[in-house]
């Protein structure tokens, strides 16, 4: 295997790495946001109510992206393994 074929590897784990993770955490992030524009309008400052919204907006989004998130990492794994046999020669 030449460096060049092994940061290709890395790299491409990297990209499927932050794909799979984006919506997730974009959702997160939008439900954080909106709780901390309530908690600053209404002045509650309860550090456990952003919590519990968050934690159900991602898995409603794991729920949603789950078929898409697994079609591309079997996508990824079958593409990887196929490439073994030129990686190990």
């Amino acid at each position: 295997m030449t460096p060049v074929e092994a940061i290709t590897l890395g790299e491409k784990a990297i990209i499927i790495t932050l794909l799979l993770s984006a919506p997730l955490l974009l959702i997160g992030m939008a439900v954080g946001l909106l709780i901390a524009i309530f908690q600053a309008t209404t002045q509650i400052q309860e550090m456990t109510l952003t919590f519990v919204p968050k934690i159900f907006a991602v898995m409603l989004a794991m729920l949603f992206f789950s078929s898409w998130m697994l079609i591309k990492l079997t996508d990824y794994t079958r593409e990887l393994i196929m490439s073994l046999p030129d990686i190990i020669r």
